[in-house]
């Protein structure tokens, strides 16, 4: 059983590696922010963040990887944690392929059903991660590191997903303006990055991805043809706020754990 884990894992990290090359337009398709009409540009919404952000996919799929080949390599003490991560492991790989799959296609309207389901699942996978120890350092990062960068940087992306996929549907805000909505979201996923940090006990690896994504919705509210400086300044609120919650609460965490835990300074 644990094999057929193994392969389904491995199976399903190479669909997520292949849509992702599909989706930044190297094998002949459209890069995700020109796709869709240029639905996900960094110009499209106030919540939509620089190109550059992007890059942060890298390191994630680089993780995924290294998470697929773990399962294969002989070692100790997880094996059962793996065998729990198993299910929404694999659902978040086939998640991101669809989605990538779902803007490349045009369907910008099921992006959005596809982005909330893989928040979901990567939340149900970080609390599995917050329950159960990993098996040392290596662990730590292959599995725990990848998984927390995931997290963190589909909280950013929901939130500039649904925003993309309510103004190509002809949401207008209620009347309100895009420095106003801006703002608004802005500092709700900096409570969203409270939470996880709250909740995760100061793991570093989310509230890292969390940060990366609004510093960079701040870069493009401050240069570029969509300015918004209340938006960009909320973006950077909220993303040091993230980061202060995040070192108080692991400082704290760390006073009272004792000094055999598992290692924690990657997670």
């Amino acid at each position: 059983m644990r094999w057929f884990r193994k392969i389904v894992i491995a199976a399903s990290a190479v669909v997520a590696v292949v849509g992702s090359f599909i989706g930044s337009g190297a094998a002949g398709g459209t890069p995700i922010q020109d796709a869709a009409g240029g639905a996900l540009s960094a110009s499209s919404t106030a919540i939509a963040p620089d190109g550059p952000a992007f890059g942060i996919w890298s390191v994630i799929y680089v993780g995924l990887i290294a998470f697929a080949v773990w399962q294969f390599l002989p070692r100790r003490g997880d094996e059962a944690r793996h065998d729990r991560l198993a299910v929404p492991a694999t659902l978040s790989l086939l998640l991101n392929a669809a989605w990538i799959l779902s803007v490349q296609f045009g369907f910008l309207w099921l992006s959005e059903p596809i982005i909330v389901a893989l928040l979901a699942v990567l939340a149900w996978t970080f609390v599995i991660l917050r329950r159960t120890r990993p098996s040392g350092i290596v662990e730590a990062i292959v599995t725990d590191g990848t998984f927390g960068l995931y997290l963190g940087w589909v909280c950013v992306a929901t939130a500039a997903n649904t925003a993309a996929v309510l103004t190509a549907a002809g949401f207008r805000g209620f009347g309100l303006s895009q420095d106003v909505w801006g703002v608004v979201v802005a500092l709700v996923a900096g409570l969203v990055g409270v939470l996880i940090a709250v909740a995760g006990r100061g793991r570093l690896a989310p509230t890292a991805s969390l940060a990366w994504g609004l510093a960079w919705v701040a870069v493009a509210r401050l240069d570029g043809p969509l300015v918004s400086v209340p938006t960009a300044v909320a973006a950077l609120v909220a993303a040091a706020l993230a980061v202060v919650v995040t070192l108080v609460v692991r400082a704290r965490a760390g006073f009272r754990a004792p000094a055999a835990h598992a290692p924690r300074a990657v997670r």
